[in-house]
């Protein structure tokens, strides 16, 4: 387990890198989430360094329903917005998937009444994730 690993909801699966990516939205869809967001790292350190880089892909996803929430419950709460997330090419043709834990980040900002709004989030995460 890497230092992060025990932070974020991580998830490693033996299907290649792009079937994942291209099946992540839907399985985000399925708990009311949409990719707001989305990173191409490896491209851009080919543009910009000339570096390779393995296939690694940064993807903000957002609740609508529960972001409102949130930003009703405090509007200081957007640092934490969207969820983010990534997915990268992993060892031997496996790829790994990782979100933020939002119970995590959540209650670092020590906001009362997220708590409750966090839980929801992280398992609707972890729904999404389980269905790669």
């Amino acid at each position: 387990m890497d230092t992060l690993e025990a932070m974020d909801l991580v998830r490693e699966v033996s299907q290649p890198y792009p079937d994942v990516l291209a099946r992540l939205p839907e399985s985000l869809q399925s708990e009311g989430f949409g990719v707001l967001t989305e990173l191409d790292v490896q491209e851009t350190l080919q543009k910009k360094l000339g570096a390779a880089f393995r296939p690694y892909r940064i993807l903000g996803a957002c609740n609508p329903r529960l972001a409102k929430q949130a930003l009703e419950t405090d509007l200081g709460v957007g640092v934490a917005l969207p969820c983010n997330g990534v997915v990268h090419a992993g060892e031997d043709g496996r790829t790994v998937v990782r979100a933020v834990d939002p119970e995590r980040n959540l209650t670092a900002l020590d906001i009362p009444g997220l708590s409750p709004m966090a839980a929801e989030v992280k398992a609707r995460l972890q729904r999404a994730l389980a269905r790669l």
